[in-house]
């Protein structure tokens, strides 16, 4: 009973707006004082679990998407993209999903997609048309493909706490994330189709065409080296995700200074600062993550869990939806950090017990809490987009809807109830 108490206390500081942090410390205060358990014991616990080289991948992923941000790296990249699908009607969003795609690859967080890929398109789409709430709700759903297009932190996060093969968890999310570039994009296109206001490009002859894709390739080539070398180098085995995130860091430095020359001395050490203030924050999340998950196996949460749904029905793909709904409510509550740090102890031990792979499960974790990110009423990512493209709430709920009904639902599904999509990358790079 004193389980079942603690994760509704946990829910309730959620949705009162308690910093994330606070909130599981809440829970895990109430078990320690209700049910005797000993500081002593759980303090050096989590100690001991964050000692590992595998979460350094996060603030070198974070900091090189800062280094990106500011040197101008993510500009090339969407000029590049523009030269492809930026002359059809609603071609300008498809790059702003496709950069999206691009951009998270690198840094692999659906935040720091939406605020630089955000602040580049923003503007650009204002200009050509479109109207704010549409740009708005498209890039919030684009950036969450920086949680699924590898490398991705949820996926270092789930593998970690579920002691799964890191580079397995990537490769499970990127037929998921292709799939979701594609229908965003189709969706955008066709709700654009009627749309007079729009600006396309002028057309051009094929020859000017080319030319234009020779230089802007010849632009973009130091900042396409980047996702080349780390998922490359990752897929490739010279690797580690650790040393790729490194490697990106380091690599951006020079590409920033002194060939796209956005980096200075003052914004470098202004992405230093933002990037240790965002892994601190996320690190003692971990912390108290890992303190409270320790007192929910202790007190048998997911048995409690695992008896609550079995109860409900013994179908594998009842309990699997059961699990999906969960899994969005808690997207829509709080960060894709915290969700997956919290449903990944709670429901990867139900999702094995049922038969179900754990690197299956690790792209429905990643579809799921991406949903649930922009998922009306809480749906933080769009509250951000919000804020970034200056456009009214109210006018982000009907593409947002549309984009849930006819992207987002039918890759939750697919993901879900055809194990194959996801099995089959990492059984063709890995083996069985």
């Amino acid at each position: 009973m004193l389980v079942q108490i603690a994760i509704v206390l946990l829910i309730i500081t959620l949705v009162l707006g308690i910093p994330v942090p606070f909130a599981f410390f809440a829970s895990t205060i109430f078990l320690v004082i209700t049910a005797g358990y000993d500081p002593s014991f759980l303090l050096p616990y989590g100690y001991s679990k964050m000692s590992t080289s595998v979460l350094l991948a996060i603030p070198l992923f974070i900091l090189a998407g800062g280094f990106m941000a500011k040197g101008k790296i993510g500009g090339k990249l969407i000029d590049l993209v523009e030269v492809f699908v930026g002359r059809i009607k609603g071609g300008l969003g498809v790059v702003a999903v496709v950069s999206c795609a691009v951009f998270g690859s690198i840094t692999g967080s659906a935040a720091a997609t939406l605020s630089v890929i955000g602040s580049l398109m923003f503007p650009r789409l204002e200009k050509a048309g479109y109207p704010k709430g549409h740009s708005a709700a498209l890039i919030a759903n684009a950036a969450v493909l920086g949680m699924l297009i590898p490398p991705s932190s949820i996926m270092i996060l789930y593998a970690w706490i579920g002691n799964q093969s890191v580079l397995a968890s990537f490769l499970a999310s990127v037929i998921p994330g292709i799939i979701l570039v594609v229908l965003i994009s189709l969706v955008n296109i066709w709700l654009l189709r009627n749309n007079k206001d729009i600006v396309i490009n002028e057309k051009m002859d094929f020859s000017t065409r080319t030319r234009l894709l020779g230089k802007r390739t010849v632009s973009a080539g130091p900042a396409l080296v980047m996702p080349v070398m780390v998922l490359g180098g990752i897929y490739s085995g010279m690797f580690t995700p650790t040393e790729a995130a490194a490697l990106a860091a380091l690599y951006a430095i020079p590409v920033g200074f002194f060939i796209y020359k956005g980096l200075n001395r003052k914004n470098f050490i202004e992405s230093i600062i933002e990037s240790a203030v965002t892994t601190g924050v996320i690190m003692v999340m971990l912390y108290s993550v890992m303190i409270l998950s320790r007192l929910y196996i202790t007190e048998d949460l997911t048995g409690v869990l695992a008896g609550f749904l079995t109860a409900i029905s013994e179908d594998k793909y009842i309990i699997l939806l059961m699990m999906n709904i969960f899994m969005i409510i808690m997207g829509m509550i709080m960060d894709d950090v915290s969700a997956v740090l919290l449903c990944t102890p709670i429901l990867l031990p139900i999702a094995i017990q049922i038969g179900i792979s754990p690197v299956h499960f690790a792209a429905v974790v990643g579809v799921n809490l991406g949903m649930g990110n922009i998922t009306p009423p809480t749906a933080p990512l769009l509250y951000l987009s919000s804020r970034l493209g200056n456009a009214p709430l109210k006018n982000m709920f009907t593409p947002t809807f549309y984009l849930l009904v006819f992207a987002w639902l039918p890759t939750l599904l697919i993901t879900t109830y055809l194990p194959a999509l996801s099995m089959w990358l990492p059984q063709l790079v890995l083996g069985k």
